[in-house]
């Protein structure tokens, strides 16, 4: 449990005291509060999940679109230029 508080350097006792100041500023409305808070979370997730799904389809359409349409291999025109490998000789 330490590790999940690690961040904000909580210890069990600290945790107690949070725990009891919420439920008695909270009281009988713990209850609504959790539920609200756990809607915000799922519709949290649903944004997330929005965000992915429009992001995702546009990276892999960019992907599978060549940027350059290939192109056949073309034959060496027969008069190109031939060179010699012999040394040039100096006169």
């Amino acid at each position: 449990m330490n590790a999940m508080f690690a961040f904000f350097n909580l210890g069990p006792m600290e945790i107690v005291i949070l725990l009891v100041v919420g439920v008695m500023i909270f009281g009988r409305r713990l209850p609504e509060v959790g539920r609200y808070l756990g809607k915000g979370i799922v519709e949290f997730k649903k944004g997330i999940k929005g965000i992915e799904d429009e992001v995702e389809p546009a990276i892999t359409r960019v992907e599978s679109q060549p940027s350059e349409t290939p192109r056949a291999p073309q034959k060496v025109a027969a008069t190109a230029p031939r060179f010699d490998d012999s040394p040039i000789s100096k006169s």
